[in-house]
């Protein structure tokens, strides 16, 4: 069955607009069969954020909220085909935002096919932002069931605008799409974001990129919320890989030896990857010192040596400072050197 639900962006930009455009048309997530599974509505995905941007410019409204991000997903046991649930993305989104620069990407990389939808919130043609109000959701789902209806996919059960006291939450409506444990779609979500993110902030906002938010910063766990309100700490994830001290080390690691994004994780782990480095860095120290002690060094500076004169010069002024009488032979050999 389709649902279609809205990501909230936080802290707005057009940076943040041109991030979340290249994380939903990344190409292993939009490859299917040697193609790319995208589509635009008034613009071409390639050139979207060019577009979008001429768009904003013209009018001179890039500030305030930039893009809007839906999600229109799809059971894993709906009986349909990539081409088939972009092709219903784009007209959802012709649909609804028929005067908007709108780009429908579908990932084709997980069990679930889903489909991005980024709207630019400036009307290519008068300029009008874009506004939603807080029960503009309703009548966007209203529209996707219809859509998906036409086409023979199935829908859930229709809202019926005078049951206000019956209205589905987002975690209720998003339930039919949990075809196993949300800790662990929780945790594949958390093993995506890692294959592309260099850093913490990068992370987090690839997280929320798949409505997962993440309390970070000022707290001993961190903490996740998954699309449908469920919280859960990084501690609760059955695996030491996730908890906070370790993402961190993780991060650390990347930034002092560098990161390429994409890297599968080791068959060892994160956690094994550090150790590795740690025990290499360990080697190296021990190898330089056994090379040091094989090696051809110069042998090291000697300790100076007195001459006899010089050692008994050393004696008869140490035995005068104590007090000590000196022999006529000690006098004369002091006095001589003075």
């Amino acid at each position: 069955m389709a649902t279609f639900t809205r990501i909230k962006v936080k802290k707005q930009s057009c940076g943040r607009m041109l991030g979340a455009l290249a994380y939903v048309l990344q190409g292993h997530k939009v490859g299917f069969e040697g193609g790319r599974v995208e589509s635009g509505v008034n613009c071409l995905p390639y050139t979207s954020y060019l577009e979008m941007m001429a768009t904003k410019e013209k009018f001179k409204k890039t500030g305030d909220v930039c893009f809007y991000h839906f999600v229109q997903s799809f059971s894993d046991k709906e009986e349909i085909t990539p081409w088939q649930a972009n092709e219903a993305a784009r007209e959802l989104a012709e649909r609804l935002f028929p005067d908007y620069e709108c780009v429908v990407a579908t990932h084709c990389d997980t069990d679930n096919l889903h489909s991005h939808i980024i709207v630019n919130s400036v009307n290519f043609r008068d300029g009008k932002k874009l506004h939603l109000s807080p029960t503009s959701i309703q009548e966007m789902r209203q529209v996707n069931d219809q859509i998906c209806m036409a086409h023979g996919f199935s829908v859930l059960e229709p809202y019926d605008g005078r049951k206000k006291k019956h209205r589905l939450t987002p975690g209720e409506y998003r339930a039919a799409e949990r075809g196993e444990s949300w800790k662990f779609q929780l945790i594949k979500a958390i093993e995506e974001a890692l294959l592309y993110s260099p850093d913490k902030e990068s992370f987090i906002q690839n997280m929320e990129y798949e409505g997962y938010t993440v309390r970070w910063d000022h707290h001993k766990y961190i903490l996740f919320t998954t699309p449908e309100g469920k919280s859960c700490r990084d501690r609760s994830l059955h695996d030491e890989t996730y908890l906070k001290e370790n993402l961190e080390r993780l991060f650390v690691y990347r930034a002092q030896n560098g990161f390429t994004p994409l890297t599968p994780e080791p068959p060892e782990g994160w956690l094994g990857q550090l150790e590795q480095a740690g025990h290499l860095s360990e080697n190296l120290i021990f190898l330089g010192k056994n090379l040091e002690s094989t090696a051809n060094v110069p042998p090291p500076i000697p300790l100076q040596t007195w001459t006899d004169s010089k050692q008994r010069q050393r004696e008869a002024l140490k035995k005068l400072a104590q007090g000590h009488k000196l022999q006529s032979e000690q006098e004369q050999e002091i006095n001589f050197t003075m």
